[in-house]
């Protein structure tokens, strides 16, 4: 498979994805304490919301590259 076939899938799965869920989230510790046998941490959850433009950018981009003939 060429390289660019390779992106353009990849950029196409991402922008679909993208519209479907609109954003991902993830977790990070902020603070840790350790006192004796005692742990405690604080995970925090964040959301990065992706824009809708971004997504449909990026099946736009991946349909260009798959359509637009390569020089070989």
């Amino acid at each position: 498979m060429a390289p660019t076939k390779l992106v353009a899938l990849i950029l196409i799965v991402l922008g679909v994805l993208a519209l479907a869920y609109g954003g991902f989230t993830y977790t990070r510790t902020t603070h840790k304490a350790d006192l004796g046998p005692v742990e405690m941490e604080v995970k925090d959850t964040e959301r990065v919301n992706v824009p809708v433009w971004a997504g449909i950018a990026a099946v736009g981009a991946g349909a260009l590259l798959l359509l637009v003939p390569q020089k070989n």
